[in-house]
C-alpha cells in the first residue's frame, strides 16, 4: 500500500484526525516569535507530504529550486528544515555542529528497541560518544586498517576467483551481489574470524536482502514519523518489517556469539583468543553491563555491519554501471591500470595513489550517487539561527546531499558522469572537509567507516578492471542500460547490475 493511498484513507481513522489536528495546530504556532525559512504553504493536518513522492531527494531539490536551499516544509505534525547548498550544509555541519547534531528517530527502527543503542540513531549523548570511540579504537584507526590490509587483499583475490569462473563459461555476474559478499566477508573476518558467505551463494544473497530490507524501510516515507498518534497502528507496517529483517540479523549475530562463549569454556580456546572484533566487543560490554547488554551488542553488530557492506557494494556497482554505460571512461581507467601497474602483478592499496583517474571515476560516482543522498536526519537540540532563519528545537534538519552534489552552479553538466572534472587542479575531496561533495555527511555525524569503504571500493573496483574486460548481459549496448535508482536510506540501482566479464591474456592475478 503506497504513501498516497494512506493519505486519503486517513479520513477513516476519525480518532487519530482529531489528535492530529491538535498536534499540528500547536506545532504551526510561531517558535519564539521567530520566523521559519521560506517553503510551500501546507495543506491542513498533512502538511506538504504529497509533495514527496517516491524519491523524497529529488522531489526537494526541486522545491528548493523555488523556496531556496534553506526551507522549510510540513511534513503532518514535523517541522522540517532541509539545507540544499554547499554553504547552507557547512552551517549545518560544521558551524552549528554541536547545536545540531541530535537525532531524529525514524518508527521503523525503534523495533527491538535498536535505536538505543545504534551508532546512527542516538543522539550525541554519553551514550553515543562512548560507542563512537569503541569503534573508532578498535575498528577505523590508520594503524588497524593498514594491519588489515593482507585480510582485504585476501578478499578480493577470491571475489576475482569467482568472477574468473564465471568467465570461463561466459556467465554474467551480478555486481552489487559480488561485492556484497565481498564487503561481508571482509568484516565477519574482522569481527567473527570467519566467512559468512561465498560470493553468488545463497547466504550472500539472504543476508543482502536483510540488509537492504533494513536500509528500504527505515528510509520510506512513514506516516507513523507524521503523526505520532499513528505510531501504535503501524499502518503501513513499516515498523513491523523491520523488526523481521533485524531479527533474522540478530539470530545471526547470537550464533556466532554463542559459538565464541561457549569456546572460552575449553582450556585451549583460552589459550588461543581471537583477539577479533568479537573478543573486543565481549570484554568491553562485559566490563559495562550496567549501561550495555547483549542487545545493545547486537544492534551495533547490525549498524556496521549495514553500513559496512550495503553502502561499499552499492557504490562498487554504481561505478561499473557508470563505466560500462561510459566506454570511453572505461577505456581510460583500464589505460591508466596498464600504464602505472606491472602486468601480471595484483593491484595492491598502495597503488591507488598513482591511479589518478581511477579516483575521480570513484569520486564522480559518489556525486552522483551518494550513498546516503539525504544523509541522516539531524535534530536541533536548541533554537538557532541559520543565515538570518530560526531553526527551532527539536525540528528535523535535513541535508540533501544528493541535490548539492547536482547543484549546476558548482557542478557543470551536473547530471552527466565526467570524471575529469577530479582531474588536475581539484582538489575537491569526499572526506568532509567540503561541503560540494559529503556522501559520507561530516562533523561529528560523519560516517565513522568511509576510510575503509574508500580502501574497499578502490581496490575492488581497480582488480575488477586489471583483471577483466567487461560486456553487458545479453548483447545491450551501452545506451540501452536502464541507470534508474531506487530510493531508502541508501540509494541502490534499481534494476540489479549484470555484466560478463572477459578474462584478460596478460592478468595472472
Amino acid at each position: 500500500m503506497d504513501l498516497l493511498t494512506l493519505l486519503l484513507g486517513l479520513s477513516l481513522v476519525l480518532w487519530s484526525l482529531r489528535t492530529a489536528i491538535i498536534l499540528s495546530r500547536r506545532n504551526s504556532k510561531p517558535i519564539s516569535g521567530k520566523n521559519l525559512p521560506p517553503g510551500p504553504v501546507p495543506v491542513p493536518i498533512v502538511g506538504s507530504l504529497f509533495k514527496l513522492g517516491d524519491k523524497p531527494n529529488e522531489s526537494l531539490a526541486e522545491l528548493a529550486n523555488t523556496y531556496g536551499p534553506l526551507m522549510t516544509i510540513k511534513l503532518g505534525g514535523v517541522t522540517s528544515i532541509v539545507a540544499s547548498s554547499a554553504a547552507i550544509a557547512k552551517e549545518v555541519l560544521q558551524t552549528h555542529d554541536q547545536t545540531l547534531a541530535g537525532r531524529t528517530v525514524v518508527d521503523a527502527v525503534r523495533a527491538l528497541n535498536h535505536h538505543q543503542a545504534s551508532l546512527v540513531w542516538l543522539s550525541a549523548s554519553p551514550r553515543w560518544r562512548n560507542l563512537r570511540k569503541l569503534c573508532n579504537h578498535e575498528i577505523f584507526t590508520t594503524q588497524r586498517l593498514d594491519a588489515s590490509e593482507p585480510l582485504r587483499r585476501l578478499k578480493v583475490r577470491q571475489l576475482l576467483a569467482h568472477v574468473r569462473e564465471s568467465a570461463k563459461v561466459g556467465r554474467a555476474v551480478d555486481i552489487g551481489q559480488a561485492a556484497f559478499a565481498t564487503s561481508l566477508n571482509l568484516l565477519s573476518n574482522t569481527v567473527f574470524s570467519v566467512d559468512m558467505a561465498r560470493p553468488g551463494s545463497e547466504t550472500a544473497q539472504e543476508i543482502k536482502a536483510m540488509v537492504w530490507g533494513l536500509m528500504e524501510e527505515a528510509g520510506k516515507p512513514n506516516l507513523s514519523d507524521y503523526f505520532s498518534v499513528l505510531r501504535p497502528l503501524d499502518l503501513q507496517g513499516v515498523r513491523r518489517r523491520f523488526r523481521f529483517y533485524l531479527t533474522r540479523l540478530h539470530k545471526l549475530f547470537d550464533d556466532m556469539i554463542d559459538q565464541r562463549l561457549n569456546s572460552r569454556v575449553s582450556l585451549s580456546s583460552q589459550k588461543t583468543r581471537n583477539e577479533d572484533l568479537l573478543d573486543v566487543l565481549l570484554v568491553h560490554f562485559q566490563e559495562n553491563t550496567s549501561e550495555f547488554g547483549r542487545s545493545d551488542m547486537k544492534s551495533l553488530l547490525a549498524d556496521i555491519f549495514g553500513a559496512g557492506t550495503d553502502t561499499t557494494s552499492t557504490t562498487l556497482e554504481w561505478a561499473m554501471a557508470e563505466l560500462l554505460h561510459n566506454p570511453d571512461s572505461m577505456a581510460k581507467v583500464q589505460l591508466e591500470l596498464r600504464e602505472n601497474l606491472i602486468e601480471g602483478k595484483p593491484v595492491e592499496e598502495a597503488d591507488v595513489s598513482k591511479l589518478p583517474y581511477l579516483q575521480a571515476v570513484v569520486k564522480e560516482t559518489l556525486r552522483l550517487h551518494p550513498p546516503v543522498p539525504l544523509l541522516i536526519p539531524h535534530r536541533a537540540e536548541t533554537d538557532v539561527e541559520i543565515c538570518g532563519f530560526s531553526v527551532p528545537k527539536n525540528a528535523q534538519v535535513v541535508i540533501n546531499a544528493w541535490a548539492i552534489s547536482r547543484d549546476p552552479s558548482i557542478w557543470k553538466n551536473p547530471t552527466s558522469f565526467v570524471p575529469e572534472r577530479f582531474l588536475g587542479s581539484s582538489g575537491i575531496d569526499v572526506r568532509g572537509r567540503d561541503f560540494e561533495l559529503i556522501p559520507f555527511g561530516a562533523g561529528r555525524r560523519i560516517c565513522p567507516g568511509l576510510l575503509l569503504a574508500l580502501r574497499m571500493v578502490h581496490l575492488m573496483l581497480a582488480s575488477l578492471l586489471q583483471s577483466f574486460n567487461w560486456k553487458l548481459e545479453g548483447g545491450m549496448c551501452a545506451k540501452e542500460m536502464d541507470m534508474a535508482d531506487k530510493f531508502g536510506i541508501t540509494l541502490q540501482k534499481a534494476q540489479p547490475l549484470r555484466a560478463i566479464p572477459l578474462q584478460l591474456q596478460m592478468s595472472q592475478s
